[in-house]
């Protein structure tokens, strides 16, 4: 949706059906669409499954697959502009980290508290990217409450979690994160709209110079 409010006619790729993705959809294998038609478009948004780079991924015995250098070996194949996505602690290169807090991404506790969403993200591009420093401290500093959108946790805020933090009720989620067309399973899998706009629009800016 970022990408889209930024300006790029988008079309997705996952290998499970998505029958709420906003855009053109085609379900297949992402890696093996890339190989094939990847130089099709005018620019490559990736996320690579997460699960096996994730600090949860001790909390289980499934295995999930490292998808990361197939990923950039294929994007860097098409020789176009690309992004891909994946949590901290993973494999990137020449990375940018993104947070809610750092776009003001807010919204209000059911009890009417202030509440921030602390949501780290990493970005590596072929693009020069900014950076953008984090404030979820400086939103602390302020009052407001710091909270993520987790999988499966409790809701609690006077417990301690062992996924990351104080997960906030369903009906804040989702717009802590901007998106209100997903289930919650989808939204702790996803990256906030506000996050990929800010790249887009200057992925656009640089095409128009090469343009």
């Amino acid at each position: 949706m970022g990408y889209h409010l930024a300006g790029f006619e988008m079309t997705g790729v996952d290998i499970v059906k998505q029958p709420r993705y906003p855009f053109d959809f085609v379900q297949d294998d992402a890696l093996e669409y890339l190989a094939e038609h990847g130089t099709e478009f005018d620019f490559i948004a990736a996320s690579p499954p997460c699960q096996a780079y994730s600090i949860t991924k001790h909390s289980h015995s499934k295995e999930h697959p490292e998808l990361i250098e197939p990923t950039r070996e294929l994007l860097q194949a098409t020789g176009l502009p690309y992004v891909m996505e994946n949590v901290v602690g993973a494999p990137m290169a020449t990375v940018v980290e993104l947070c809610g807090a750092s776009f003001g991404l807010t919204a209000t506790d059911l009890d009417g508290m202030p509440l921030v969403l602390r949501r780290h993200r990493l970005f590596e591009s072929n693009v020069m990217l900014m950076q953008q420093p984090c404030e979820c401290r400086d939103f602390k500093a302020k009052g407001f409450r710091v909270g993520g959108v987790y999988g499966g946790g409790p809701s609690n805020r006077d417990k301690s979690w062992k996924r990351g933090g104080y997960t906030p009720p369903a009906s804040v989620r989702a717009e802590l994160m901007g998106i209100d067309w997903m289930t919650q399973k989808e939204l702790t899998q996803a990256i906030p709209p506000a996050f990929t706009r800010w790249i887009g629009e200057q992925l656009i800016a640089s095409l128009e110079q090469v343009a």
